[in-house]
């Protein structure tokens, strides 16, 4: 078992300008991070800043540093989508030819009908885009009457099902999901998840029994290659679910961004290997829901978090910080955009301030995550050597 780490956090959604492909994807313009820091007066970052986010190409609402102490780039996406799962297979060397099928006008009938048929109901409730808590309030009143399952979907690909704890019961809501998942995953769905809540209208809660049924990555991840290696990994968050279990040693939940933050220091503290992080609540919680002002808050408790994090390293320890996609919270629409995403990488004792460019894509956080590790991995360009 190796004595190295080397931890990877993902600000999933903090893109940073729209892609040169952009406008293929109606997203011209976007700037998650720049529209942010124009539309909330007096937003700032610091220490991200001093690490060199304001110096990268492209982020020009931020103050630059003359003497940044990590290094800095940006990444582009190969992948032609703008989904969670494509931007993180992509970072473990799964290269994606085609993008997933998203609905943003709901499902179909011959999915709707399949699915119903499949689990024995006449029918379900909701059948669109939308925010998991706002489709639950509203039609939970209805479910708990009827125990029709409610289904809707997002910006990712993904079929969701949400039912009340009580009235369906999970065994029942994991069934549903088994059934969606071998109905919709032919169909370019990369998830079927599990939305469980409890409590009395209006004030309903999603419980931690959440469950994700992932379609696996369609080749080998680097974590798989690393573990091959005697290199644990342990996914923080959504991890886990994205890359369906492969190259996972350890999967550790969390409920929010301030307790991935917690999740992550403690692995860092008492655990060796990869320690790879999902922080979502910028995504979920505000780029969906076209949020600049808790987007803003969300960004700066992180880095409010970011020394202790930095001060938690050991010399040595490798430390990237970069993100999926974008989400520009003052976009139209409530879908994810397609932009660059910012890299800023360090060695804990090693060499800084070096402009890393921009990335041909973003296997090159994995090949150099392998690289450290010393694990042979021919998928993307390692920077590692910039890093010393």
């Amino acid at each position: 078992m190796t004595n190295k780490r080397a931890v990877l956090i993902v600000l999933d959604s903090v893109g940073i300008g729209e892609l040169p492909d952009a406008a293929d994807f109606g997203d011209e313009g976007a700037d998650t991070l720049g529209h942010i820091a124009q539309t909330v007066e007096g937003f700032d970052m610091p220490n991200m800043r001093s690490l060199g986010l304001g110096n990268i190409a492209g982020v020009d609402d931020l103050e630059p540093v003359d003497e940044p102490c990590a290094n800095f780039g940006r990444m582009l996406e190969i992948a032609p989508g703008k989904d969670t799962t494509s931007g993180h297979w992509e970072f473990a060397g799964v290269m994606m030819d085609k993008p997933f099928r998203t609905f943003p006008n709901g499902f179909p009938d011959d999915i709707i009908e399949a699915f119903c048929d499949k689990i024995g109901v006449d029918g379900v409730l909701g059948n669109r885009p939308e925010s998991g808590t706002v489709i639950i309030e509203e039609l939970g009143r209805e479910h708990e009457e009827t125990g029709k399952p409610i289904v809707y979907t997002s910006a990712d690909p993904v079929f969701q099902i949400a039912a009340k704890e009580d009235v369906v019961g999970l065994d029942t809501l994991y069934e549903w999901c088994e059934a969606a998942y071998e109905i919709v995953t032919p169909r370019g769905i990369s998830r079927v998840i599990a939305r469980p809540f409890v409590g009395e209208w209006p004030n309903y809660e999603r419980t931690a029994n959440r469950k994700d049924y992932s379609f696996p990555p369609p080749s080998k991840t680097m974590m798989e290659e690393l573990v091959e290696h005697g290199v644990d990994v342990t996914g923080v968050g959504k991890i886990s679910d994205i890359y369906s279990g492969r190259g996972i040693t350890e999967k550790i939940k969390t409920k929010n961004n301030d307790h991935g933050v917690e999740v992550t220091l403690d692995c860092m503290k008492n655990r060796n290997g990869f320690i790879f992080t999902n922080l979502v609540d910028f995504d979920s919680k505000y780029g969906h829901r076209r949020n600049p002002e808790g987007y803003a808050q969300a960004l700066e408790r992180f880095d409010e978090q970011l020394p202790e994090i930095i001060e938690t390293l050991q010399d040595g320890d490798l430390l990237i910080i970069t993100a999926d996609h974008g989400n520009d919270p003052t976009y139209a629409g409530t879908d994810h955009t397609r932009e660059y995403v910012p890299l800023v990488a360090l060695i804990k004792g090693g060499g800084w301030g070096k402009d890393l460019g921009t990335r041909k894509c973003f296997s090159d956080v994995g090949a150099t995550v392998a690289d450290y590790f010393g694990v042979d991995w021919t998928v993307g360009e390692s920077f590692l050597g910039e890093l010393k």
